[in-house]
């Protein structure tokens, strides 16, 4: 044998007991073997089958000579080498048949000896051993396995665990254990200094006025994702002034990339509309464009913003220092990256990503945009499914956008034409609400 946690300083003061596996008829079982020993201070377990068996016995074999001192022969025997584990005696059995915990005798040590296995819950250390987690409403450790007397629950409290990381575990067991502790001690004083702050905090103002400042807090918290609103404007277009959209230089330089829509043809319309080269609200909206050249000029321009802000919306991580591909305005692009990405950092670089709180700032300038084109009144339905957007997120924009929501019946040939949602900018504007949150799920019967 070989202790894990030291060598012996008296050998003979030891007493050893194997034990080995009843199905002798199977090939693998028949040849287990358990070896427990015990000491004035600890017990010891030993077993040449599992996850942990020393590999020198499969590498080599070992031989133990017994001399007779009397006619002076030494017999040979095939041996093998177990490697003993400490085991604290403060472990249980739990008996199936009574619901009571009983100490460990001195013939059931063995039961014990798969405890140091690392397998995870639920998965199977070797055959007919089985690890779990609930024992007799216990946060424990238990391994359930068959034995000489039928199943057993071998219980391991986390204190046991940890007294036996202090006086056998690894360097990296004891840091993580160091740490386990300080972290634990330090979640009761930050819990204790946050529940006393907080009852101060109601004492003083009242849970109504708290309440009042939390629904400002979210108030301001969604302004910072939406156009400059303009409260006091006489007329709906002031309200998100379209210079606060596009500026002046921007909406000149798209003048280029949108002439191609300005001066559109029906076959060309017909073939972007298979291809689906744009969004459906851009398609829909083509086939109304001004006969006067100046409005039909400022419409292709809004609508071709809006086609590549939607599409800007789906990706994901900028990888490309023009995402939206050579045709797009340098002026576009760098309002695109600066306004509408957070930056993040990843794999020791800067990258731009498009979070969700950005996805939902483009809805907001795609929807204002969308009212300036559409006479301030716009299909929140067709903008959903262009922006692959919930319903309930689309419409929670809208209504801190300060549009009045109603149903209508969307225009033939579109998804779920019966049933659409439109959005209204109207004077005066309605009083801004906090979103509700999550809504309740409807009880399934």
């Amino acid at each position: 044998v070989r202790f894990a946690n030291g060598k012996l300083r008296h050998p003979d003061s030891l007493s050893f007991t194997v034990y080995r596996n009843r199905d002798r008829a199977h090939p693998r079982k028949r040849h287990r073997r358990i070896l427990v020993s015990e000491t004035e201070r600890l017990s010891y377990v030993g077993h040449n089958f599992g996850s942990e068996v020393m590999k020198c016995n499969s590498l080599c074999r070992y031989f133990v000579g017994v001399l007779d001192k009397n006619s002076g022969q030494m017999e040979v025997y095939n041996a093998e080498i177990f490697n003993m584990q400490p085991l604290l005696s403060a472990a249980r059995l739990l008996c199936p048949s009574h619901s009571c915990l009983v100490p460990l005798e001195q013939g059931q040590l063995l039961h014990l000896c798969m405890l140091r296995g690392t397998a995870g819950e639920g998965s199977t250390a070797s055959p007919g051993w089985k690890l779990s987690r609930k024992c007799g409403g216990w946060s424990v450790f238990c391994v359930l396995l068959g034995g000489c007397t039928g199943y057993f629950n071998v219980c391991f409290c986390p204190v046991q665990m940890d007294l036996c990381i202090e006086a056998f575990g690894t360097s990296k067991q004891k840091r993580a254990l160091s740490s386990r502790r300080m972290n634990a001690v330090g979640n009761d004083i930050v819990n204790t200094a946050v529940t006393k702050a907080a009852a101060n905090v109601i004492d003083a103002k009242g849970v109504t006025a708290l309440m009042q400042d939390m629904a400002q807090d979210d108030v301001q918290n969604i302004s910072a994702f939406l156009p400059p609103c303009h409260e006091d404007a006489d007329r709906p277009e002031h309200v998100y002034k379209f210079e606060d959209i596009l500026s002046p230089a921007e909406y000149e330089a798209l003048q280029v990339p949108a002439a191609a829509l300005a001066n559109i043809t029906a076959e060309e319309m017909a073939k972007r509309a298979e291809e689906r080269s744009h969004c459906s609200f851009v398609l829909e909206e083509l086939k109304f464009l001004p006969t006067d050249e100046k409005r039909r000029d400022h419409k292709a321009r809004c609508l071709w913003f809006l086609d590549t802000l939607i599409k800007f919306s789906h990706l994901k991580v900028i990888k490309k220092k023009h995402p939206m591909g050579p045709e797009c305005p340098h002026i576009i692009s760098r309002k695109l990256m600066k306004n509408f990405t957070s930056l993040t950092y990843n794999d020791g670089s800067i990258q731009n990503l498009i979070s969700a709180s950005m996805k939902a700032k483009i809805t907001a300038y795609v929807i204002a945009l969308a009212l300036h084109i559409n006479n301030f009144q716009t299909d929140l339905t067709v903008l959903q499914n262009d922006m692959k957007l919930p319903e309930s997120r689309i419409l929670d924009i809208a209504k801190a956008l300060r549009l009045r929501v109603s149903k209508a019946k969307g225009v033939p040939g579109l998804e779920n034409d019966e049933n659409h949602k439109l959005g209204t900018l109207s004077l005066p504007l309605p009083t801004q609400k906090a979103p509700e949150g999550q809504r309740k799920r409807k009880k399934m019967n």
